[in-house]
């Protein structure tokens, strides 16, 4: 990317918007570079709810457009572009009133199933439901008689955020995009006022490079401001919002489906994922360290309370297996040089040369990425460059998946494996699940389950550095993995292992494999001394102590 050749676009940003750039100008046959400060995902796009929907909660504010675009996109996820990691999921909405609300709620939920269906993608999930008390119970056993009158159950879509992620990083690769991450643009290249592309930094090496780009797309997130900054510009202006989940064991709520919950402020999830739920999310202004935000004593305390109205069996801290917190960017206003493309998402272009796309949501990451390569398009002003095409581009892994899945038992035989770790694996690598069982077939020993818990095979962490851009043991364990969040002791069992078998591709000595594994504990536990304070600032405070040094 160094070489002193010029790309067509560089995208600045590995998140979620950033990557589809990437797979959305590198399809259309230009040529496309995408950097990343730290790793892919590491910021919002790994920490959000996981959810791929519509917003139910916005056909009350009135905003169709946005439903019905959000929907589209999610049935194009399901079906099409990435099956192997987007699939339905289900929720049950107590009602609380016996005469109003589900006449109000159930034409809510026949609108959503409505716009889900209208045009060429189906929903390609279930139509929703009315569920009488006793039939809400039964769905839901674990929910308190007291708090319903009855229920509407419907379906939306989940996903394993970072990895989705990480699969756009290596379907724009896959299409000749040049990829780098812990590469940080520490300033632009200006050709009078124009950005002509931008000095990157090495983060391993501090090596200096220039890339030099005909046009720069910035997909920084909640970073936005401080990149624009970079080019002495501002169009596009975000500010940053703290959502907090907690995982807490499956058993501990008895219930097939998710829950949606109204609160004072807005709505909560209860979301079924593998052998947990995710309970979120708190929405508080955060002007604090934006790589490491933090989840407070007041921030667990606030999701207990609000899903122990609804529970039978209350849920206590002690249940809690799992803690994350990520920013949403929100759009705090715009200049007049910035474009409205969408009530969620902003183009701007604040000086030639620079694009910037901010706001939204994950689930519009695509329509978001084509609006920012159709601006970086014009700014070209080559008239033979093609319409996107990222509505037919399927993610690696999802071309043929469903066949691959038909056969997860004739694989398992093959490999030797239970038929559910096959099935754990397609669900993660799709139809690229071979490329991880050679790993088993060339050394028995990496079919062996992680030490914090048999959802992950050693396989995985040595497939994560050798295929997936994985560096250090938090990139394994909290993105490529989620066995930071999923584990009780949230990895640090697995650690020295991690480190050990990613040392092993990448050349460490005895010392890097034991420093390496260290601050990942350290970060760990400086995570739930943090958990413990009262506020933001104390407990950005307290987690700085455990900080691996970049």
């Amino acid at each position: 990317m160094g070489s002193g050749q010029e790309l067509d676009v560089l995208v600045v940003g590995g998140g979620v918007v950033g990557a589809g750039s990437a797979v959305d100008a590198a399809t259309r046959g230009l040529n496309v570079g995408l950097v990343e400060a730290r790793d892919w995902a590491s910021g919002t796009s790994s920490r959000a709810s996981k959810l791929i929907h519509g917003g139910l909660r916005y056909l009350e504010m009135m905003d169709f457009a946005l439903v019905h675009e959000a929907l589209r996109e999610r049935g194009l996820m399901v079906q099409r572009l990435a099956p192997h990691l987007v699939r339905p999921v289900p929720f049950l909405y107590p009602l609380t009133h016996r005469v109003w609300e589900r006449p109000y709620v159930g034409a809510g939920v026949l609108l959503y199933d409505t716009m889900s269906a209208s045009g060429r993608i189906s929903r390609g999930m279930p139509h929703h439901r009315h569920l009488s008390k006793k039939g809400a119970l039964k769905v839901a056993p674990g929910l308190d008689p007291d708090s319903l009158v009855g229920a509407v159950q419907y379906w939306d879509a989940q996903v394993d955020d970072a990895r989705h992620t990480m699969s756009l990083v290596r379907t724009a690769a896959s299409y000749g995009a040049l990829v780098a991450n812990r590469a940080r643009v520490v300033r632009y290249l200006r050709d009078g006022e124009r950005v002509v592309g931008a000095v990157v930094t090495d983060q391993e090496s501090g090596e200096e490079f220039e890339v030099r780009a005909r046009q720069v797309i910035g997909a920084t997130g909640v970073w936005t401001d401080e990149t624009q900054a970079l080019a002495e510009a501002a169009s596009v202006h975000v500010r940053a919002s703290k959502g907090v989940h907690l995982l807490v064991p499956r058993d501990r709520i008895d219930s097939t489906s998710g829950l949606i919950l109204r609160t004072e402020k807005s709505v909560l999830f209860v979301i079924p994922w593998a052998r947990h739920w995710i309970v979120g999310t708190t929405d508080t202004d955060w002007d604090l360290d934006k790589d490491h935000p933090t989840a407070t004593a007041a921030d667990i305390d606030y999701l207990l309370e609000h899903a122990n109205r609804v529970l039978a069996d209350p849920l206590t801290k002690d249940d809690i297996e799992g803690v994350y917190a990520g920013l949403r960017p929100l759009l705090s206003g715009a200049s007049d040089q910035t474009a409205k493309l969408s009530r969620e998402h902003l183009v701007g272009t604040p000086v030639p040369g620079l694009v910037v796309v901010a706001g939204g949501k994950y689930t519009t990451y695509r329509v978001m990425a084509k609006d920012a390569v159709d601006e970086a398009v014009r700014g070209l002003g080559d008239e033979d460059v093609p319409e996107s095409v990222t509505e037919d581009v399927p993610l690696v892994g999802a071309d043929g998946f469903k066949a691959v899945w038909n056969r997860r038992e004739a694989l398992a035989r093959q490999a030797g494996l239970p038929v559910r770790r096959i099935a754990q694996l397609l669900r993660r690598y799709g139809t690229l699940v071979d490329e991880v069982l050679e790993f088993i077939a060339a050394d028995p020993s990496l079919a062996e389950p992680l030490p914090s818990g048999d959802a992950y095979l050693r396989a995985e962490v040595v497939y994560a550095a050798t295929h997936e851009g994985a560096r250090d043991v938090e990139d394994v364990l909290a993105r490529r993995t989620r066995v930071s969040i999923e584990s009780r002791d949230r990895g640090t069992a697995s650690a020295e292992v991690t480190a050990s078998l990613i040392g092993g591709v990448h050349g460490w000595d005895a010392q890097r494999i034991a420093d390496e594994a260290a601050a990942y504990v350290r970060q760990v536990e400086a995570d739930r001394r943090a958990e413990e304070e009262p506020d933001d600032q104390a407990a950005v405070t307290m987690r700085a102590g455990g900080q691996k040094v970049a």
